[in-house]
């Protein structure tokens, strides 16, 4: 990185990201609709919403790899648009797909792509190394890529994104399709870079993920940030608590939802799916009252418990439906591509 750049941004507590209304569209669809986002320095930022909700999109414009049609951004000050050539020294990106060469071996992957950002051979050479040794590939460094699992390929091009040891990381769903073990391992990782000064923007559809690794999380649907805050501060939007019960009988589950809504004295919010009823509850001192009223009406439950919010609670009860939902945006993926290649 250009010693100017990097003295530039260094020891300052600022903002590693500051967006503001970001527009982008593919013919009459908006993949992103005015998008608002503040990063702060040394912090994890998790991007939580369903496949094509805008998340890579937004990525992209953030990495000058898509030009905005509207709004505004700035990577630790410096904008996307017109001051890209910065702004790319500033940054590692690590998409949803491995970018590695099958034909090379874990090293020479590492070697080629250190060359490629100016490293000279020696130089490239111990980058190499030093990466294969922080991402535990180092006994399969000569191994050629077509053995390698999936997780292995994930953490190659994790480190192939860290050559230049940005100060900030765009991980677009870093862990799809991996193993519980290997994403584990990869959120160790994530950590780690954080810990050693880093800033990470992280998006991801699992929301376990995002309430373990984010200080703050975005929450975005149909294009729009729809919520923003903590984790706990998301959860405690919903409700101190939730119901979850349970109807044995397929026909006692509308009068059930009845129920849950007048005692509960709550009009939405409550979804019902294959006898699942949830609902958020400020008063669980309430729950004795609703389980005589089932009882006296007749209701069968076949399950009940009364558990903190989640995640997907806060993701039902802001956008209507569950995470994972939403169809991916086939034709807004594929301008992006169309746009990414021109």
């Amino acid at each position: 990185m250009n010693n100017k750049v990097w003295g530039a941004i260094k020891g300052k507590n600022e903002l590693a990201v500051e967006a503001r209304g970001l527009v982008k569209s593919f013919g009459d669809n908006y993949a992103v609709n005015g998008v608002d986002m503040s990063v702060r320095a040394g912090t994890i930022y998790g991007v939580l919403g369903p496949n094509g909700a805008g998340k890579t999109t937004t990525i992209r414009m953030l990495a000058t790899l898509l030009r905005p049609d509207a709004g505004s951004a700035q990577i630790f000050g410096y904008d996307v648009v017109k001051e890209a050539a910065i702004v790319r020294q500033l940054i590692g990106v690590t998409g949803q797909y491995a970018s590695v060469d099958e034909s090379l071996s874990a090293t020479e992957n590492l070697v080629v792509f250190s060359r490629l950002l100016g490293l000279g051979r020696q130089e490239a050479k111990r980058k190499a190394e030093e990466l294969l040794e922080e991402f535990g590939l180092s006994e399969a460094a000569k191994r050629p890529l077509k053995n390698f699992s999936g997780g292995m390929r994930r953490r190659l091009d994790l480190a192939a994104s860290l050559i230049a040891q940005p100060p900030l990381i765009f991980l677009d769903e870093p862990t799809t399709g991996l193993d519980p073990r290997t994403r584990a391992q990869m959120w160790e990782t994530i950590r780690r870079l954080v810990n050693t000064g880093s800033t990470v923007l992280l998006t991801t559809q699992y929301l376990d993920e995002a309430d373990q690794l984010a200080d703050r999380i975005a929450v975005i649907d149909r294009g729009q940030v729809v919520a923003e805050g903590t984790a706990d501060e998301l959860k405690a939007s919903v409700g101190t608590s939730s119901l979850h019960l349970r109807v044995k009988l397929p026909e006692e589950v509308n009068y059930a939802r009845q129920l849950v809504e007048n005692v509960l004295k709550v009009r939405s919010n409550i979804s019902a799916e294959a006898g699942k009823i949830t609902a958020p509850m400020a008063d669980a001192d309430r729950v004795t009252d609703l389980l005589l009223a089932l009882r006296d009406a007749g209701v069968h439950l076949s399950e009940i418990s009364v558990q903190k919010p989640t995640l997907d609670e806060v993701f039902l009860t802001i956008t209507g439906h569950g995470v994972k939902e939403q169809p991916p945006a086939e034709a807004e993926m594929s301008s992006v591509m169309k746009e990414a290649r021109a």
